[in-house]
């Protein structure tokens, strides 16, 4: 992978090896496989440690290069949709809750290492990274790529994995289900029409695993 703002990085150590990056552990496989992730704003100086087996320590200084991000302004918008009512907000931190609670679940799977592909294809309607800023407040980053296509077509898995989270209807993002693919490393698809497997089943590549809709708070059917 490349070394940029956003990007997930795969690496092989020898067996028996550790890593830190920036001081943190990273988890490695009993195969030496590792995954490291850098979110949307990383610093560019970023330090690898590897502890191997034979006790030499290597740093390995990486350089991760920024990204120029879309940046809409929307003026106008209504304070109902600024600010949803307090019941509403309510509900959407529950949901909030749930995804955080199957994201942070660890399980020893090395599926994060297969060549991941298109779950669904077609036009790309949105972007990693962009945002927008409503009123002059700033709206959280969009952190997935948006692919429209229309409700009912079929969402396939990227790569092996288990199901760890399945809701029909989160206020947000609608249909929501997230595959673990080992190692800190999960795939998230909202805004589903339809769900097919459920928490705790094991999805190959593939597999189809639901269908494009438009719930949750959208403006049309799309997968993202």
């Amino acid at each position: 992978g490349k070394c940029e703002q956003g990007a997930l990085v795969r690496g092989i150590v020898p067996v028996g090896s550790l890593i830190k990056l920036n001081g943190e552990p990273v988890k490695v496989t009993a195969k030496g496989q590792f995954a490291i992730g850098f979110d949307r704003d990383a610093k560019a100086e970023q330090m690898i440690e590897i502890v191997y087996p034979t006790g030499l320590i290597e740093l390995k200084p990486l350089n991760v290069a920024a990204r120029e991000y879309k940046i809409d302004r929307v003026t106008g918008i209504s304070t109902k949709i600024m600010k949803p009512d307090p019941v509403a907000q309510k509900r959407a931190a529950e949901d909030a809750k749930q995804a955080r609670a199957a994201r942070s679940t660890f399980i020893e799977n090395d599926a994060f290492m297969q060549d991941f592909i298109w779950p669904v294809t077609g036009r790309i309607s949105g972007v990693y990274g962009s945002q927008r800023v409503y009123n002059d407040v700033p709206g959280n980053p969009h952190f997935g790529v948006d692919v429209a296509r229309p409700t009912g077509t079929v969402v396939v898995a990227p790569a092996d994995g288990v199901i760890t989270l399945a809701v029909a209807d989160m206020f947000y993002s609608g249909g929501t289900l997230i595959i673990d693919h080992g190692y800190g490393v999960s795939s998230t698809f909202l805004h589903l029409s339809k769900l097919y497997p459920k928490v705790g089943d094991k999805v190959s590549q593939g597999q189809k695993v639901a269908e494009v809709g438009a719930t949750g708070r959208v403006t049309g059917p799309h997968l993202d």
